[in-house]
């Protein structure tokens, strides 16, 4: 798990995804075995609240796992907690096949769009949206003009082609 944590772009998408309790926990965390929240908020001297928000952020990522257990004297349920960080690698892959599908679908869009942009509001329309206000600015009224997204284009499809090469579909 070192290794995860030493990549400096993981560690950039496990901060956004857990913050700095998050990360601390990660590098704190037993490498062996189950423990609970309640464990492992004392093994490493962090809230137990931050524990909780940190595994099940973890564990809608797929990154964290947990088996229940009931106490038959209490009825208290008891959830031991394991990571499962080395699947990092697959979910980051599948996140950014989704981000790349929409960034597909927007260049398409920009493709096969002619826009108009209020000078004044910023509002910017598609040629039909703009035909059926007659090129005027929704807002305030004024004259649109043509708004050219050439280099709105070539930034998408440079992302593109990034995206593409890293996930090897290049």
């Amino acid at each position: 798990m070192d290794d995860v944590l030493t990549n400096p772009a993981i560690r950039a998408y496990l901060f956004r995804l857990i913050g700095e309790d998050g990360i601390s926990l990660l590098e704190k965390f037993p490498r062996e075995g189950e423990y609970s929240d309640e464990e492992l908020a004392a093994q490493t001297g962090i809230n137990l609240n931050s524990v909780r928000h940190t595994l099940y952020t973890l564990y809608e990522k797929r990154l964290a796992e947990y088996r229940r257990i009931k106490n038959n004297e209490t009825g208290w349920l008891t959830y031991l907690w394991h990571l499962r960080i080395e699947e990092i690698y697959d979910i980051i892959s599948e996140e950014m096949e989704g981000i790349l599908e929409k960034l597909e679908a927007r260049e398409r869009f920009e493709e096969e769009n002619d826009f108009y942009i209020c000078k004044t509001c910023g509002i910017l329309s598609t040629f039909n949206q703009a035909v059926d206000d007659n090129f005027e600015c929704p807002s305030c009224g004024l004259q649109m003009g043509h708004f050219d997204n050439e280099i709105l284009l070539r930034a998408l499809k440079k992302r593109i082609r990034a995206m593409k090469e890293t996930l090897g579909h290049a």
